[in-house]
């Protein structure tokens, strides 16, 4: 089967739509990260589909990373009455012209776990808190291409927020679970160090990072990052003002997942033999 068809997907722009073959692989990743929140006890939620420019602004968003970001905004009413309507012909519309839009008070995520933080935010924790999150993220890129680099993806994340020990113990434990998962199919990767994306590259922070790796990111191929292991320390306790019961802020850390690079490692490396890797990913024996 060619890595690119209909029955597996189909991708345009850097929008991609999964086929029955594809949505079954999904479907199989994503029981194995339900297992591991009954596994590790994570809650599970699922967010809003935006985020508010303003709890954006808190994490530096903006900037770091302007390029990334994709507003949403409705039409302004007095350019509803202008161009559009039953009055109007619209049907060829390619495009909303910028002067039709009210101002962008949300924003598309392009992560999973912003309203973690701002879900707990003002809150002081007696003991750490596990979350395990499927969320649909949105990142403006230069170019796309097929799974490896969308416009919209699909991100699983599991988040540790509480002390520092629990939070290491986290991403310690993710690390290990992860690395017996992609040796159990055989899916072969490499470990490399990365840069946290909230973090400004000018800033002390920054610095102290490159002194001390705080993200390492899972590689297929020596380019297609399809999971990254991030120490947060405590950016996101002081930003939303989360605390411990002593008073200090909170550490936090979470553990990615972009789910269509997972299948598109999988294809591109069992040569998209696909009942194979559903075999691979439905053994509960695997790991």
């Amino acid at each position: 089967m060619p890595l690119r068809s209909p029955r597996l997907f189909t991708a345009n722009g850097g929008l991609a739509t999964l086929g029955p073959d594809g949505v079954r692989l999904w479907r199989l990743l994503e029981r194995r990260f339900i297992e591991w929140e009954r596994e590790t006890g994570a809650e599970a939620r699922v967010y809003p589909g935006l985020v508010a420019t303003s709890d954006l602004a808190k994490f530096d968003y903006f900037q770091n990373f302007p390029h990334l970001a994709l507003c949403v905004s409705a039409l302004r009413s007095e350019a509803i009455d202008m161009a559009y309507g039953p009055q109007h012909d619209v049907q060829e519309l390619a495009a909303v012209p910028h002067g039709h839009l009210a101002d962008g008070v949300h924003l598309l995520p392009s992560a999973a776990c912003y309203p973690v933080y701002l879900e707990l935010a003002g809150e002081t924790l007696a003991e750490p808190v596990s979350i395990g999150v499927m969320g649909r993220c949105f990142r403006n890129e230069r170019e796309y291409e097929g799974l490896v680099r969308l416009h919209s993806f699909s991100m699983k994340e599991f988040v540790c927020v509480g002390h520092l020990e629990a939070v290491q113990a986290h991403i310690g434990s993710f690390k290990q679970r992860v690395l017996q998962f992609v040796e159990a199919v055989g899916l072969p990767v490499a470990v490399c160090p990365a840069v946290d994306s909230f973090y400004d590259m000018n800033a002390s922070r920054a610095v102290m990072q490159r002194l001390l790796p705080v993200k390492e990111e899972v590689v297929y191929a020596d380019r297609v990052a399809i999971a990254s292991f991030n120490f947060h320390r405590n950016f996101f306790g002081e930003r939303c003002g989360i605390r411990l019961e002593d008073g200090a802020y909170a550490h936090s850390g979470c553990v990615a997942f972009g789910v269509e690079r997972w299948i598109h490692a999988l294809v591109d490396h069992f040569g998209g033999d696909v009942p194979m890797i559903e075999r691979l990913l439905a053994d509960p024996q695997s790991v």
